[in-house]
């Protein structure tokens, strides 16, 4: 009966939550869809970052650079000859259309974050974390010195290209006439909403245990025939394959890249998103992202003294780790756990 239930509880919230997505942009402005829709971009790298460090116990703080991979994946396709003369990129000749770009940026990130995650293996605890964080720093400066492939500090600018979808005209969906807005909201959600489900299927089976196991004990995991090799750079392949996809995400939402884009306090950004939703939970990066996105701009409305809104954000992040220690997420089991205590009761 209980194990039906879990299967039932998320089922439900992802139903729930899919009907929000849906009915949401009818009911703000085009600003806020914009707003929401970097929510569901933030929720990607979030879902993937915890598979690494929720799942896995693996801490990550480079992940604004595997964001960074994707985006200038998407850029690169996108703006085709517009970027490298008359012979295109690869032979593309226009540039390729945003939504297409949007699988390469995950496999090249993904790519990236396994052959990472090889040398990694040897890495744990706080020593990966500075590895981790050592890329995220680097990043910025390998990309200003390859200026005729990434356009340096410059960047590439994506606006007005024929392979950004909605950026002129409105795009025509379903029979429905979306502008840029709406078009990059329901773009980022069906995303994020598909890539739920992948990471769903893949952390309740086999897999999704083995990750289990090698964070609770690595020596209890190898003891009971898990491969530490092969789920470390797994999870890191996997986890910098949806850091890809919400960099790809990313450019086309802000129409241009460049080092500035992906800074070094993205990926610090990313872990806090990680912590404050919970570890180890799908449901605690949609928490984690509302909170990368809209905890900075509240902090600058009570705020607006030069400086302060950095406190302020400071001491709201204290305050969260003292008051829920293990995220929102851990607030509802507890609230779950309770309910169920009281429908018991009541039978």
């Amino acid at each position: 009966m209980r194990s039906a239930s879990r299967t039932i509880a998320p089922i439900a919230g992802f139903v729930a939550l899919t009907a929000v997505v849906l009915v949401l942009p009818a009911f703000v402005t085009d600003f806020r869809a914009q707003q929401f829709a970097y929510v569901g971009i933030y929720t990607i790298a979030l879902i993937g970052l915890n598979v690494l460090t929720g799942y896995t116990g693996q801490i990550s703080l480079g992940h604004g650079a595997f964001m960074a991979i994707g985006g200038y994946t998407t850029a690169l396709l996108m703006a085709g000859n517009a970027q490298f003369g008359q012979s295109g990129l690869l032979g593309i000749g226009g540039g390729m259309k945003d939504i297409w770009t949007i699988p390469i940026a995950g496999l090249v990130a993904g790519v990236a974050g396994f052959l990472f995650g090889l040398p990694a293996l040897r890495l744990s605890g706080l020593y990966l974390a500075l590895a981790t964080f050592a890329i995220a720093v680097a990043t910025p400066a390998v990309i200003k010195n390859f200026e005729e492939f990434t356009g340096g500090g410059s960047g590439i600018n994506l606006f007005g290209l024929p392979a950004l979808t909605a950026s002129i005209s409105p795009a025509h969906v379903a029979g429905f006439e979306l502008n840029f807005n709406n078009y990059l909201y329901y773009l980022a959600w069906a995303v994020a909403l598909g890539l739920y489900v992948v990471a769903w299927l893949l952390l309740r089976g086999r897999t999704g245990r083995a990750f289990r196991a090698v964070r609770d004990s690595e020596t209890a995991a190898v003891s009971s025939g898990v491969s530490l090799a092969r789920y470390k750079t797994l999870a890191f392949g996997v986890s910098a394959a949806y850091a890809g996809v919400a960099g790809s995400l990313f450019a086309i939402a802000t129409t241009f890249v460049n080092p500035d884009t992906f800074p070094i306090a993205l990926s610090i950004f990313l872990l806090v998103g990680v912590v404050v939703g919970g570890l180890g939970s799908l449901l605690g990066p949609i928490v984690g992202a509302v909170f990368i996105q809209f905890m900075p701009l509240w902090a600058q409305q009570v705020s607006k003294s030069p400086g302060a809104p950095a406190v302020v954000y400071g001491v709201v992040v204290i305050l969260l780790m003292f008051v829920l220690p293990t995220g929102a997420s851990g607030l509802l089991r507890r609230a779950g756990l309770l309910a169920s205590r009281g429908y018991d009761r009541v039978r």
